[in-house]
């Protein structure tokens, strides 16, 4: 093999199963210089667009993770490391990068190149979820009238979710619609027309959430539960706004549903960086004070949590 060209080391890089990128560790921002087909087909971006950057682009705005403090302390230190990185697609999408990194130095010791190798870790952790809920039942991880996951399951899965947040320092947003009026809709209609009600609010919601990290559940009656993570968090407020606006385009007729006689959710969202020292508790209280604050303001509308209800 040491009679190999430089072309041929390219194809075989080029052509491996797994991503693998090449930075120029003497470069100040350590740019990408060699990006093979797996690792853009992986990410999503053209290798053309990773040539000359830094891969920090893939984690958009979701900058705050553990791992990317320790991948960037290897690189100061000329290290070797291996790391679970949250990284975006160009359509926003969630992948879990799994990361091994290893410095390439010349004859005479002098750094030279980082090689990244590349795995997308998805299906591994969704096997691990997959493994988890193979000890429940069916009817504790589906909610049987809306096919959204059951509270019991939900809560299993925002309890681990809740731990990487803490541990990686990213930003959550648990968002809780409530259908406004729900019980006069059911005295006004029958029990049955309001279950389809729910149904029809589940579907608008369940459809509106389809990122890698979202998770959507039937919190109880007519509420439902929704957490999103890093750059959609920072926007769940506003992003929660548009669901409620979804839901009342539905124009499902509500006699006692107010002024515009239509069916509406109030909804309350309660977004941060969880601290080490909060309880996920304390990230419930504040949705559902939030979802309070919004019934006071006359149903139909977004409130956020601010820093007391946390307390």
């Amino acid at each position: 093999m040491k009679n190999w060209t430089a072309e041929a080391w390219r194809r075989v890089t080029e052509n491996a199963p797994e991503g693998i990128v090449i930075c120029d560790a003497t470069a100040p921002d350590v740019p990408a210089v060699f990006v093979n087909t797996s690792f853009a087909q992986m990410c999503g971006y053209p290798a053309a667009a990773l040539l000359g950057t830094n891969l920090r682009i893939l984690q958009g705005n979701d900058r705050d993770q553990e791992a990317r403090s320790r991948l960037a302390e290897a690189v100061r230190n000329g290290e070797s490391a291996r790391v679970l990185l949250r990284n975006y697609r160009p359509d926003g999408s969630l992948f879990w990068n799994e990361t091994v990194m290893q410095p390439v130095r010349d004859g005479h010791g002098r750094l030279t190149h980082f090689v990244g190798y590349h795995r997308d870790a998805g299906e591994r952790l969704k096997g691990g979820e997959r493994a988890v809920a193979a000890g429940l039942p069916s009817w504790l991880r589906d909610d049987r009238l809306t096919g959204l996951y059951s509270r019991a399951w939900f809560e299993e899965l925002l309890q681990r979710d809740w731990s990487f947040a803490q541990r990686d320092s990213h930003e959550v947003s648990l968002a809780m619609f409530d259908i406004d009026y729900l019980n006069a809709y059911n005295d006004k209609f029958d029990r049955a027309a309001g279950d389809a009600c729910i149904r029809r609010v589940a579907r608008v919601i369940g459809a509106s959430y389809r990122r890698g990290g979202d998770l959507v559940g039937r919190w109880d009656g007519g509420t439902f539960a929704v957490l999103t993570q890093g750059e959609a968090a920072e926007r769940g407020a506003q992003y929660a706004q548009t669901v409620a606006q979804r839901v009342r385009d539905l124009l499902m007729h509500h006699p006692a549903g107010g002024p515009e006689r239509y069916v509406t959710v109030s909804v309350g969202v309660a977004s941060l960086v969880p601290p080490r020292n909060l309880e996920l508790s304390g990230l419930l209280k504040a949705c559902q004070a939030a979802v309070r604050r919004a019934k006071g303001q006359g149903r139909g509308a977004v409130a956020s949590a601010v820093a007391a209800d946390f307390q």
